[in-house]
């Protein structure tokens, strides 16, 4: 049994032209993100810009969302921090909400130690038992890699059943493969490094080309899972350009100007991140076009 599914989709958080969180919107693209191929959402990750959001907007965001979904798709929430008695307190409270799972991001800025990292994920874990739990490993935003035999560690305790691997290394994804149960699973953070992924025995994906193109994203996987390997390769290459654009500006910063393109009224992002460049605009509309998701 996958808990989560194979498409799980990273949510951006909509704004209000005065930088207040849309609730309305969130709540529409969220049932909209699950009626195209997305399994669950990950609320309140990187994506939808948790270092700028307060506690109060998240927790009201999990619980919009959740109704949104109800009973359609798992909600996860981002309920990571580099304080371990934060994380603790914000995961038990989601847990209350009775949500599917919690996102668990790599201690950023203070770089524990491996131990340090295995005692901040055992303490969440038994602190909140009844909340199944995604490891979170993304070096290039954490400066801290969290080892494969550390994931062997925490994947002996009951409650932690996943991982979002962002190291962008299939080495890495392969020793933790190896060391790991079969029923651990192994999420790409790369919507372009899936496809590989998958090869080497992970799960699917949390991914930000979701919001665009989830349908196809769900194809590519059960292709890929019913032996059509050529067709899930063709969907990866067809795929590969809009995976690229996503991330021509910080993350998510594309994604959030593709959706305005077709329409959606998500807003920009909040300081400390901008408004994308004219430059990234063209990018993003010349690759969406050809791939049929612009209406002219």
């Amino acid at each position: 049994m996958i808990e989560f599914g194979r498409v799980l989709t990273a949510m951006v958080t909509p704004f209000q032209s005065d930088g207040s969180v849309d609730y309305a919107v969130a709540e529409a693209l969220a049932a909209h993100l699950v009626d195209h191929g997305s399994d669950a959402l990950v609320v309140c990750g990187t994506t939808g810009e948790s270092p700028t959001l307060t506690w109060d907007e998240e927790f009201q965001l999990f619980q919009v969302i959740q109704r949104a979904v109800a009973g359609k798709a798992k909600v996860i929430a981002g309920t990571g921090s580099n304080s371990t008695k934060e994380a603790i307190a914000a995961t038990c409270q989601a847990a209350k909400l009775g949500l599917d799972g919690s996102l668990q991001v790599v201690p950023y800025y203070n770089k524990p130690p491996q131990e340090g990292l295995y005692q901040h994920f055992q303490a969440i874990a038994q602190a909140a038992p009844e909340m199944s739990m995604m490891l979170y490993n993304i070096p290039g935003r954490t400066g801290q890699n969290l080892l494969p035999e550390t994931v062997a560690r925490l994947a002996e305790i009951p409650n932690i059943v996943a991982i979002k691997e962002a190291s962008g290394s299939l080495d890495q994804v392969s020793q933790v493969r190896r060391l790991t149960p079969p029923e651990f699973s192994i999420y790409s953070g790369d919507d372009s490094l899936t496809l590989p992924l998958l090869s080497v025995g992970g799960t699917g994906v949390v991914s930000v080309a979701s919001h665009l193109v989830g349908d196809r994203l769900q194809a590519m996987i059960q292709q890929f899972e019913q032996g059509q390997i050529q067709s899930a390769t063709q969907l990866h290459l067809d795929l590969f350009p809009l995976f690229k654009a996503l991330f021509l500006a910080t993350n998510p910063i594309p994604v959030k100007a593709a959706l305005t393109l077709q329409g959606w009224q998500v807003g920009t992002p909040r300081l400390p991140l901008t408004e994308p460049s004219e430059s990234v605009i063209e990018a993003l509309q010349a690759t969406m076009r050809p791939l049929g998701l612009l209406s002219a």
